[in-house]
């Protein structure tokens, strides 16, 4: 969706799109990023053409559970600004039980509609294919499409991961370097089966941020036709995120707090930003 500008209704933290929507349709090498709590409550997108993002709902070590504060209102600015929204959490668990102790707490949070993706990162500590298989298996059977993350020299090395990607997609990081990388280098692809995502840089644009290629349409999922405005389920944080982009220019008053789009080049009243 284009967009002109997007604002902020202090008193209802409602992001809304001053430009009149127009569909966004998924394909095949969309550029999207994945946040956690360092992006903040609105996230960052990297270029115009990214189509979506992933947000960290929180993580998992062992035991001990690590919440992202800003994981609803990530999702909700997605929605506003017309990207496709979806979930990961950090997985750091080594049998069924902990698995069990990890999804019975983040299910539950989950704001990406139903479909959207749901994926386990699992890149460090003592994963086994057993538990993330069974894992996995839980994430799909509440609803959502269940992918793994992780960088394949450590997932060969703890995880039968052919298997894995015999049963479910994989979202794999390898990056050449730390320079800005805004499009991805295939000299560095982590070759594999079944790799739905590819993560290619954690320096997308100067200061960091996380860049992924979509191989698949793996990010269409959750939402009809890849069209943001139809998401199969409609969380809260996705119906405000639809409220904000619906929002007609006629309701925004003096006194609104305005968030520019990549793409602006003029105010509503036709002057120059």
């Amino acid at each position: 969706m284009k967009k002109k500008i997007l604002g902020v209704v202090a008193s209802t933290a409602l992001f809304l799109s001053l430009a009149t929507p127009m569909t966004a349709q998924a394909a095949k090498g969309d550029h999207g990023v994945d946040w956690a709590k360092y992006q903040g409550a609105n996230g960052i997108f990297g270029y115009p053409h990214d189509k979506f993002a992933i947000a960290q709902v929180g993580g998992y070590y062992n035991g001990y559970f690590a919440d992202q504060w800003t994981y609803p209102t990530q999702v909700q600015y997605a929605i506003a600004q017309g990207k496709r929204a979806h979930t990961y959490i950090y997985a750091r668990f080594s049998n069924k039980w902990e698995a069990d102790q990890m999804l019975d707490h983040y299910l539950p949070k989950v704001q990406t509609p139903k479909k959207s993706i749901v994926a386990l990162d699992v890149e460090d500590g003592t994963p086994n294919t057993e538990a993330v298989l069974y894992a996995l298996d839980r994430v799909e059977k509440a609803g959502y499409t269940a992918v793994l993350y992780g960088y394949k020299s450590f997932l060969l090395n703890h995880v039968d991961l052919a298997r894995i990607a015999r049963q479910y997609p994989l979202w794999l990081g390898e990056y050449p370097d730390y320079n800005v990388t805004p499009e991805p280098n295939y000299n560095y692809f982590p070759s594999f089966d079944n790799i739905g995502i590819f993560q290619f840089t954690s320096t997308y644009i100067a200061g960091g941020l996380d860049g992924n290629i979509d191989l698949t349409g793996l990010s269409d999922v959750g939402y009809k036709g890849g069209n943001v405005e139809k998401p199969v389920t409609k969380p809260d944080a996705v119906k405000q995120g639809i409220i904000a982009d619906n929002t007609p220019k006629k309701n925004i008053t003096t006194g609104y707090t305005v968030k520019v789009n990549f793409s602006a080049k003029n105010w509503a009243s036709g002057e120059t930003i």
